[in-house]
């Protein structure tokens, strides 16, 4: 089965992860956060959604400087 909706992650320890779909969410989520776990502290990244033409739509990490 071929997916022709898919969504990209830019920067962080998510880049370049790609999640295909067959067919775009009719209301996609404006932010995804992920948290990464280890044995140190809670380290969290937020991803803001963002249009992009030949992938659908991308989350881009959020600047938090």
């Amino acid at each position: 089965m071929s997916h022709g909706y898919h969504v990209r992650f830019v920067g962080g320890p998510l880049d370049g992860r790609v999640e295909s779909r067959p067919q775009p969410q009719p209301e996609p989520m404006p932010t995804v956060t992920h948290v990464h776990l280890h044995g140190g502290p809670k380290i969290v990244h937020h991803y803001d959604l963002h249009y992009a033409v030949e992938y659908g739509c991308e989350y881009r990490l959020r600047d938090e400087g």
